[in-house]
C-alpha cells in the first residue's frame, strides 16, 4: 500500500500561504525543488493553482506542522491514511502457468474456429500468446498443426467466461447479425394464410334469409294444394 501526497504543486502553494515553514520543509514534504517552492512563493510559479488543505484531506496535522514552524530542521511526515488505496498494478501480458501452456495451441485453434471475429490483440489477452502464434496457428504453418485439437479455453482454464463473453461481446459490436443457416421458422407474417373472399364462411344469419324460406314453404304449400284438386 503506497502513502503518497495528493497533488503535492497545490498543497506547496497552500502551505506557502498559511504556514511559516521554510522552503526546504515544503520542498521536502511535496517532493519539489526549494527553488520551485520559492518561486511559488515569488508568484512566478504555480499560477492559477488552488491551494489545498493537507489537513483537511487528512495528510497532515496541526500539531505537525506547528512542530516543524518550531523547528527548522523537523521534516514533515504524513499522517497515517485512514483508507488504504491498493497500489495500481502494472498491466503486462497475461502469465500463463508452465503446466498449462502446452495448451495455448489448442485454445488458439478453437478461437480461431468459434470466433473469427476476434481480432489477434484480444485472442493474445485471453491465452497470453503472441501474434506470430496466432498467424501460425491460422495458417496451419505451426511446427504441431497435425496434432492440435480446438479445445475451449474457459475449459481449459487458460480465460475466464467472463473474459471470453466480454471480448466476444466487444468484437461483434457494430456487426450485422449472421443469418441462420439451415431449415428455420418462417416469420409468423409468411405463415399466415390469406382465406379469399369467395372461401371465407358465411355468416349463418346470412345464410337464412327469411323470405327465401317463406317463398319455399308457399311454394311447397301451393304444390300440395294442386295434388289435392287432382284427386
Amino acid at each position: 500500500m503506497a502513502n503518497t501526497l495528493l497533488m503535492p504543486k497545490a498543497t506547496a502553494v497552500w502551505l506557502v500561504d498559511n504556514t511559516a515553514l521554510s522552503f526546504e520543509q515544503i520542498a521536502q514534504f511535496c517532493g519539489l525543488h526549494p527553488l520551485e517552492v520559492k518561486a511559488i512563493a515569488d508568484g512566478e510559479s504555480a499560477q492559477g493553482i488552488k491551494g489545498m488543505d493537507p489537513i483537511m484531506t487528512g495528510q497532515l496535522t496541526r500539531d505537525e506542522i506547528a512542530r516543524a514552524e518550531k523547528d527548522p530542521n523537523h521534516r514533515l511526515k504524513l499522517s497515517d491514511p485512514k483508507v488504504r488505496v491498493p497500489e495500481s498494478k502494472r498491466k503486462g501480458p497475461r502469465y500463463t502457468p508452465l503446466s498449462k501452456r502446452q495448451d495455448r495451441p489448442n485454445a488458439i485453434l478453437w478461437l480461431v474456429r468459434n470466433h473469427p471475429e476476434l481480432k489477434d490483440a484480444q485472442i493474445a489477452r485471453l491465452v497470453g500468446t503472441t501474434k506470430s502464434t496466432i498467424d501460425q496457428i491460422r495458417d496451419r504453418k505451426h511446427w504441431n498443426s497435425a496434432n492440435l485439437q480446438p479445445m475451449d479455453p474457459v475449459t481449459l482454464g487458460l480465460a475466464s467466461q467472463i473474459d471470453l463473453d466480454m471480448e466476444v461481446n466487444r468484437a461483434s459490436r457494430g456487426r450485422e447479425q449472421a443469418q441462420p443457416a439451415g431449415d428455420t421458422l418462417l416469420p409468423a407474417a409468411l405463415t399466415e394464410r390469406v382465406v379469399p373472399a369467395a372461401e371465407k364462411p358465411k355468416d349463418e344469419d346470412a345464410e337464412l334469409d327469411a323470405n327465401a324460406v317463406f317463398a319455399k314453404l308457399s311454394a311447397l304449400k301451393s304444390k300440395d294444394e294442386d295434388k289435392d284438386d287432382e284427386e
